[in-house]
C-alpha cells in the first residue's frame, strides 16, 4: 500500500482516499477505531489494557464479535501508520456526526483514558485536542464526563 494521499473528500459518512495504489474507504466505524487509538497512543505507546478497553468498546458499540473488533483495530493502526495525515483526514467526517454520537466517542476515549488506572498528562491532551479537532463541544464533553463519573462512581 501506498502511504502517499493524493486526494481525499467525504461521502456522507465515509471518507474516500485516493492514493497511487487506488482507492480506500473509510467509515464511522474505521473513524472510531482510528481516534481512540489516537487517544491511547497519547502517552507513546498502548498499554495492554487499552488495547483490551478500546477491543471491548468497539465490540459493544457497533455490536461485532470480538474478531471483527480486532481485525478493525488491526486496520486501523496498520493504516495510521502507512499514512500518518490519515488521523488528520479523518477529522473531516465529524460535521457528519450526530451530537450523540460525539458524545458516545467523547466517552469512550475517557474510558481508554483511564484504562490503564494511571492519570497520563499526555493522554488527557490527546484527548481534549482529538476532541477540539473533531470539534465536538465543550457541552458534549461535559455530558461524557458526567456518563463516565455516573458509570464508574469516580468523582470529579
Amino acid at each position: 500500500m501506498s502511504n502517499e494521499i493524493l486526494g481525499s473528500n467525504v461521502k456522507g459518512t465515509t471518507l474516500v482516499v485516493e492514493t497511487s495504489d487506488g482507492r480506500e474507504i473509510y467509515d464511522s466505524k474505521f473513524l472510531v477505531a482510528a481516534l481512540l487509538i489516537h487517544v491511547a497512543q497519547g502517552s507513546g505507546k498502548i498499554e495492554p489494557e487499552e488495547s483490551s478497553q478500546i477491543i471491548d468498546l468497539i465490540e459493544d458499540y457497533f455490536n461485532l464479535d470480538g474478531s471483527e473488533s480486532l481485525e478493525l483495530i488491526t486496520r486501523a493502526v496498520s493504516e495510521m501508520v502507512d499514512k500518518p495525515t490519515l488521523v488528520d483526514l479523518l477529522m473531516d467526517l465529524s460535521p457528519a456526526l450526530s451530537d450523540a454520537t460525539k458524545e458516545d466517542i467523547a466517552f469512550m476515549g475517557l474510558k481508554v483514558v483511564a484504562a490503564d488506572g494511571r492519570r497520563d498528562v499526555a493522554e488527557m491532551e490527546q484527548f481534549t485536542e482529538t476532541m477540539e479537532s473533531l470539534g465536538i463541544s465543550n457541552e458534549i464533553v461535559h455530558r461524557a464526563f458526567g456518563r463516565y463519573f455516573n458509570q464508574t462512581g469516580a468523582s470529579n
